[in-house]
């Protein structure tokens, strides 16, 4: 069975998953794990753990071994410097046990390749963090991590609820996030839910992320401090995808892949404030799951025309 399994995987923190294609497009096998991200994980050893788990369960499930696997694509959150490329390229192999050297991508290249026809556009990917990135179509990439501002659930939670703080403290004005996040996180005062945050052995950082629902819910329904912070997300978004296309050479007019658990809100006032920022964009929502892209680049990369209709049934995505 040598050669004959192609392998996608897209690992982020709250999850990785893998899928194990063969050459005509039907899915083989499918694997799922934890944190994937070798800066956010307890460890890069943990990350890297689980990174091989989810490949392995795809394997298990497709009665295959790694030496069957011709490609392989790994769309990583973390994979973020050249170092951390360098790192992830030399461990995953030995780790899952494949003989083919992988292709190692930042968690932004896939959707590009799940949300256009010919793998070139801009993405904006908001999940736990924000992230961007361009592909042009000779497949020159570019991508900015989320190091510049924080974005995604985590800087939208975080930043609403600096305001609800700072409106308690009397520093800020009013805002309608204020009973949101009183109710969200079962307190009294803003105060005391600055309390459960700070204090010895209080809520993590990771428990900001869910409030980010709440500040899309206000913003749309019109409340001027959340309005605020979603549309400054927006344009920290749109100048880091502006970046990307300019450095990749991508050519105007360009699709902007707009993908990521944030997304999945009702409201589109993130995805507006996003495109306000890019003239020169044009807004594609992602039909098909970030694994899908990294499956396709795993194609891509043995040179075998991927039948999509047939991946997507399969992968059930």
């Amino acid at each position: 069975m040598s050669g004959e399994l192609l392998i996608g995987v897209d690992g982020g923190n709250t999850k990785t998953v893998a899928l194990a294609a063969r050459p005509d497009g039907s899915i083989a096998g499918r694997g799922r794990a934890g944190c994937a991200d070798i800066h956010n994980a307890s460890s890069v050893e943990v990350a890297l753990d689980a990174i091989a788990a989810a490949c392995q369960d795809a394997l298990f499930e497709a009665g295959a071994a790694a030496a069957d696997v011709q490609a392989a694509c790994f769309n990583l959150a973390g994979a973020d410097w050249p170092e951390d490329i360098e790192l992830l390229g030399r461990a995953i192999p030995e780790l899952v046990g494949l003989r083919c050297e992988p292709l190692v991508v930042n968690d932004a290249i896939a959707p590009i390749r799940a949300g256009t026809v010919d793998g070139a556009g801009v993405s904006v990917v908001c999940g736990t963090f924000g992230t961007t990135a361009a592909r042009n179509p000779e497949g020159r990439t570019y991508h900015v991590g989320f190091w510049p501002d924080m974005t995604g659930g985590r800087g939208l939670g975080r930043d609403g609820l600096a305001a609800v703080w700072r409106s308690g403290l009397g520093l800020g004005p009013e805002t309608a996030l204020t009973a949101r996040a009183l109710t969200e996180y079962a307190v009294d005062s803003p105060i005391e839910l600055l309390h459960v945050f700070t204090r010895r052995q209080g809520l993590a950082e990771r428990e900001k992320e869910r409030f980010a629902p709440a500040v899309l819910d206000e913003a749309a329904a019109g409340d001027a401090i959340a309005a605020g912070i979603v549309a400054g997300h927006g344009r920290v978004l749109a100048g880091q995808a502006r970046s990307c296309a300019a450095a990749v050479e991508l050519a105007e007019p360009f699709p902007v892949v707009l993908t990521g658990g944030v997304f999945q809100h009702p409201s589109a006032v993130l995805a507006d404030a996003i495109m306000a920022g890019i003239p020169g964009g044009r807004p594609v929502r992602v039909p098909h799951a970030p694994v899908i892209g990294a499956l396709l680049l795993a194609f891509d990369r043995a040179g075998v025309e991927p039948d999509l209709d047939r991946i997507v049934a399969g992968a059930g995505a």
